[in-house]
């Protein structure tokens, strides 16, 4: 996500598609923090910088490597929903579109096949797959490259017509754990979206997936180095941008 955009996802819950079934609670947890903070030291911590670090605690609290986050960031002034197209990946890219979106941050390929193993946590709507179980193409309905079984049990969580705030587990082995699970489940052909299966079925990064999938310790390695590249993208420091008071809002 664009860095002035950082909390556009919140304010736009009942526009966004992505974000019908949005948890509140969870970033009713960084306002809780930022508040903490205020009362502490008033306006010197950005909520960037609480988001970042909320992040990396996420991570470790569900199993992932600990690691130092940069601090210093500013919060943005400007935040639009419409300004989030472009800046993400969509479930549907191929590895070309995959590697070109990273890049524009200065990502490289393994970076981003690292970044995309945070699917080993989350969920996602059953809209953002769908075409991969009932029209995948006019010689098949559902993807090839979807494990059967898995795809026979998304089909049941996910029936044509669904409500859309219907949601499922990314990972359907380790949900709340994370760990390497998502390269084993890509080997297996249970990768969630077309954008995750495609990092093992296209040759040019299968390597790269089996290497994590085998070795844990390798992919957590690529993972902090990814999330400390991805932490300077776009950051705002000296005068540009402000400390917010609310993570809600811009300063009056």
């Amino acid at each position: 996500m664009h860095r002035d955009d950082r909390f556009t996802q919140w304010g736009c819950r009942e526009g966004c598609s992505d974000n019908l079934s949005l948890a509140g609670d969870g970033f009713d947890t960084v306002i809780k923090a930022k508040a903490a903070v205020e009362k502490s030291c008033p306006r010197v911590v950005s909520c960037a910088d609480i988001l970042a670090i909320a992040t990396r605690d996420v991570i470790g609290l569900a199993g992932g490597p600990s690691f130092k986050v940069e601090l210093g960031r500013r919060d943005g002034l400007i935040s639009m929903a419409s300004r989030v197209a472009g800046n993400l990946p969509e479930p549907n890219f191929n590895l070309t579109q995959l590697n070109a979106i990273f890049a524009k941050n200065n990502l490289n390929q393994i970076d981003m096949i690292a970044l995309s193993g945070a699917h080993t946590l989350g969920f996602a709507h059953c809209t953002r797959f769908a075409n991969r179980l009932y029209s995948f193409s006019p010689s098949s309905a559902v993807d090839p490259d979807l494990n059967s079984t898995y795809a026979q049990q998304l089909m049941q969580s996910c029936p044509q017509n669904v409500d859309p705030q219907i949601a499922i587990n990314m990972d359907p082995v380790t949900p709340r754990t994370f760990d390497n699970s998502y390269f084993k489940n890509l080997v297996n052909k249970i990768g969630l979206f077309t954008s995750d299966e495609v990092l093992f079925t296209n040759k040019a990064s299968q390597a790269t997936v089996v290497d994590f999938a085998n070795n844990p310790g390798n992919f957590n390695g690529a993972f902090v180095a990814a999330m400390r590249k991805l932490g300077r993208v776009g950051v705002k420091t000296g005068t540009a941008g402000q400390i917010r008071v609310d993570c809600t809002a811009f300063n009056s």
